[in-house]
């Protein structure tokens, strides 16, 4: 499933994009926009669950916490 935020640049902050989001904001990194993002700008963020590796790290914890309680 995946679902569409859309936010506005309001400022960078070194390696940090600052994003309004229905008047609140988010630092998230300034790499995943593209080059030309500048402030002002509307933006659309994607987010999606990527269940393969959900999985992938759920087997993993589940793996280490038999490790850690076994009798």
């Amino acid at each position: 499933m995946k679902r569409k935020v859309k936010g506005i640049i309001d400022r960078f902050e070194g390696d940090i994009a600052v994003v309004e989001i229905d008047k609140k904001t988010l630092d998230l990194p300034k790499t995943i926009f593209p080059k030309e993002t500048d402030v002002g700008n509307v933006v659309i963020i994607e987010v999606t669950i990527d269940k393969k590796e959900t999985e992938k790290l759920r087997k993993e914890i589940e793996e280490l916490m038999n490790e850690v309680f076994e009798d």
